[in-house]
């Protein structure tokens, strides 16, 4: 038997791949209406927070954050003890080791998850799923978590799963940021965004190509510019501004892009590649 807890579009995705992988579900949600469906599909309906966390050793939660952990499972701490919470919620490293701090000082496991595809994949060859937390504990449910998508486990530090998690997030939402804006400045010309969206496809497709280089380069602390210096790319970013505003378009984000080269220029790497904004963007590493 396995408790889920939580049933949004995840929660609910997820209790249906056990279900039609033979496993028994305990479910509870605030609104118990949400339950009714995977219900109907086979899972039981808990009445209390408590009675659901007491009726399996794996207890798997699909919140909002982890402020809605505390609130739920604080109405279940006596419950708590031997059993395994694997937090699949959104939230920051730093939180993450807190709430595992807190599952532990009341006698239970904790593992944490981020899973990244949207509800549709969950199960789905697509899917994948970052895990950290304590090694053995992880082995002893690997098999059932694979279900949900290819568990890939980071290491034992209880943060590793959302800091990586909250990274793939940040390309994705900056990602989509960055087509929004550049399609409205294709727009401010009054050409169709379709038209675009082939080339903006063919970009995408070649950012891959800069990347394992980049990451040679940010570990060794080297940037050597012969290709593509900070000055040279910052002039672009500059050009983007400028383009921007002439369209009446949003200067936010090029402006935030233009601000990296500036204080990279200002920091002396103007003649270095622009992998060197890496050194201006990370946090003190002393």
């Amino acid at each position: 038997m396995i408790t889920l807890i939580g049933l949004g579009p995840m929660g609910q995705a997820m209790v249906r791949v056990l279900l039609e992988n033979g496993h028994g579900v305990t479910v509870w949600n605030r609104t118990a209406a949400r339950a009714d469906d995977v219900v109907a599909a086979g899972a039981v309906r808990a009445a209390t927070p408590a009675e659901a966390v007491a009726a399996s050793d794996l207890v798997v939660l699909s919140l909002t954050d982890y402020a809605a952990m505390y609130d739920i499972l604080g109405k279940a701490e006596d419950a708590l003890a031997g059993k395994v919470i694997v937090n699949l919620s959104s939230d920051t490293p730093e939180k993450t080791r807190e709430a595992a701090d807190w599952v532990k000082a009341r006698g239970g496991q904790f593992v944490a998850g981020g899973v990244m595809v949207p509800a549709e994949l969950v199960g789905k060859e697509e899917a994948y799923v970052f895990y950290s937390g304590p090694a053995d504990v992880f082995e002893k449910h690997r098999e059932t978590l694979a279900l949900i998508g290819r568990p890939d486990f980071l290491g034992e530090d209880v943060r590793l799963a959302q800091l990586f998690y909250q990274a793939q997030l940040d390309v994705f939402l900056t990602s989509l940021s960055v087509f929004m804006h550049a399609s409205a400045l294709v727009k401010s010309a009054g050409v169709p965004v379709e038209k675009f969206v082939p080339y903006a496809k063919d970009n995408f497709r070649t950012m891959d190509f800069y990347l394992d280089a980049a990451a040679e380069q940010i570990e060794k602390g080297e940037h050597p510019g012969d290709e593509a210096s900070v000055t040279m790319m910052g002039a672009t970013a500059d050009h983007i501004v400028q383009a921007s505003r002439d369209a009446g378009v949003d200067l936010a984000l090029p402006e935030a892009v233009k601000s990296h080269y500036d204080r990279a220029i200002a920091a002396g790497h103007g003649r270095s590649s622009w992998t060197s904004l890496f050194e201006i963007i990370k946090a003190d590493q002393k």
